[in-house]
């Protein structure tokens, strides 16, 4: 047994007192909430997100919601509830990075209650409180609210999911089928199988492990089965009207594309045989090491539980199915040819639940708590340093009412530090969400309102707005910018030889890289405007030391084609 986990092992019992007030709960989670809706308002990062939020624009701007189109083309990768919602909401608020990003935080919300309802069904109100706090403070829970891709939404839905099978394992109740039907459906709905293979398999263990195996296979579950299928239909229709029927097709090299046959069953297997491509294939500890810092601050605690869970398998029975999803999703995407870090959140809703659990279950071991409130220090501190560096370093601080929101969330991270009110594992919680709290609200009203300003795609948006009409932009071949399409509310045109002699003045976007081509092809060049860019979504120390960061940088340009 390795020295670390030895240290951190001790017998359980049941604690005398909650984890924390229920109004500090409340406090916490408004504090939360505060600083996610702070992200709501940092503009679109290109890569996932503006692609992501331009296939819905396509829809938006077109009125056709069957199929998806990501720059003139069918787009095969994902299924279509988060460019439905994405786009339904452009419908009411108009085309803005607020507007993408508001479905996904709504549902990241329900979905921190679906957790809480989840650890509840499981243990006890109390531990579906911390799971619901764990859940919502996780670094990248948070992150995915505001680099918005499928992620969040599928994690809320697994959560629903998870939660409504349980209660129908448990209770039995008519409503909980349509709940579970409609949670997988929308799980599926999002990013296809894993959508219901993570929900489905936690509640086979459960029922294997509650010896209930067999009521899986009674009238209300083939009726779930019924429904699902139910639910699901808008999107497999979708799929068939926009591949089964047009086999001339070609995606990937491919053509006789089998719509509802991949979302049903490739997507996912493509996806981890690297069918998708091979990043990081070799590096089979990847998702180990990466969950230190998604899962922060709670990752070193999810670990223990996991280990401690390990050695009483069969003691814990309610803890043991979100155990052994956890440890099944781990080496499902540890051994996949393409891997992401945010692939990990799929399986947030099983970590908090455990890691709550045994918190719970150890708060009456004085001498653990201790050791669980110096790691969250330290932990917390060594994030805070990094925040530190980030915010008065690469990307200073520049205004008084960030400093004086730094200084009263720093207060109350000292607050929980030194608190001779609190018991030894609230504290341990509280400074590690007070943390995270303090760490967000720096990053999205500082840091990545900052960095975005080196996106070159959507600041040379806001330069043209009003002075050029979009639909004369070209871009020249084999370059392209998401967040420009995005704040221009424009599908992408490719530029085309001639395209200038059809009358009107013609502009063209392009990049350095461009420029020999552009002179080898004959084209005048005139009225050049030139915006910094770098890749913000891949950040090192040359760009992040304020020194250096210029000369690292890019540009992107727009010029009007002489006629």
């Amino acid at each position: 047994m390795p020295d670390f986990f030895i240290y951190f092992a001790g017998g359980m019992q049941q604690p005398d007192k909650p984890v924390l007030p229920v109004n500090l709960y409340t406090f916490l989670f408004v504090l939360l909430g505060l600083v996610c809706t702070a992200g709501l308002f940092v503009p679109l990062m290109d890569n996932d997100s503006a692609h992501h939020a331009n296939i819905a624009l396509h829809m938006y701007l077109t009125g056709d919601y069957v199929n998806l189109i990501d720059n003139g083309t069918d787009y095969l990768d994902k299924p279509h509830l988060h460019f439905w919602l994405a786009a339904w909401s452009y419908e009411l608020f108009g085309v803005t990075g607020f507007a993408y990003k508001l479905p996904s935080f709504l549902l990241t919300i329900f979905g921190v209650y679906a957790v809480y309802r989840l650890a509840k069904s499981l243990y006890n109100a109390e531990t579906g409180r911390l799971a619901a706090l764990i859940i919502a403070s996780a670094v990248s829970y948070i992150l995915a609210t505001n680099d918005v891709r499928m992620d969040a939404i599928l994690t809320a839905m697994i959560a629903v999911a998870a939660w409504q099978l349980t209660d129908l394992l448990l209770f039995k109740k008519w409503i909980n089928v349509v709940g579970a039907a409609l949670g997988l459906a929308l799980a599926f709905s999002t990013k296809g199988a894993i959508g219901v293979l993570l929900p489905g398999l936690f509640v086979i263990i459960l029922a294997w492990s509650r010896r209930e195996f067999l009521s899986v296979l009674g009238l209300k579950w083939w009726l779930l089965l019924l429904l699902f299928f139910i639910f699901i239909s808008p999107v497999l229709y979708c799929y068939y009207l926009q591949f089964n029927l047009h086999p001339e097709k070609i995606i990937r090299g491919k053509d006789h594309i089998d719509g509802i046959r991949f979302i049903l069953f490739n997507q996912s297997t493509e996806r981890f045989s690297g069918g998708m491509g091979d990043t990081l294939k070799q590096d089979y500890f990847f998702f180990i090491h990466t969950f230190l810092w998604v899962f922060a601050p709670w990752s070193f605690l999810a670990y223990i539980a996991l280990y401690n869970g390990l050695l009483n398998l069969k003691k814990q029975i309610s803890g043991s199915a979100a155990i052994l999803v956890f440890i099944f999703f781990l080496l499902l995407v540890s051994f996949s040819g393409f891997k992401l870090p945010h692939y990990l959140n799929s399986c947030f809703p099983f970590a908090a639940v455990f890691t709550a659990g045994f918190l719970v279950r150890s708060a009456g071991q004085s001498v653990l708590m201790k050791r669980f409130f110096r790691l969250q220090l330290i932990l917390t501190l060594l994030m805070l340093l990094a925040v530190a560096i980030l915010n008065f370093w690469a990307f200073q601080v520049n205004s008084y009412w960030i400093l004086a929101g730094v200084i009263l969330l720093l207060s109350l991270y000292i607050h929980f530090i030194r608190s001779s009110l609190m018991h030894t594992l609230a504290k341990a919680v509280s400074l590690s969400v007070a943390a995270v709290i303090l760490s967000f609200f720096l990053l999205n009203t500082n840091f990545y309102p900052q960095l975005l300003n080196y996106q070159g795609g959507n600041r040379l948006a806001a330069e043209i707005n009003g002075k050029v009409e979009t639909q004369n932009i070209f871009f020249w071949p084999g370059s392209n910018s998401a967040s420009f399409d995005f704040y221009t509310k424009s599908i992408r045109r490719e530029y085309r030889e001639g395209e200038e002699k059809k009358g009107g003045k013609i502009w063209l976007v392009y990049y350095p890289k461009d420029t020999v081509s552009i002179r080898e092809s004959g084209l005048v060049l005139m009225n050049t405007i030139t915006i910094k860019d770098y890749e913000i979504t891949k950040l090192d120390m040359q760009f992040l030391n304020p020194g250096k960061r210029e000369s690292v940088c890019s540009s992107i340009m727009l010029s009007a084609i002489q006629p």
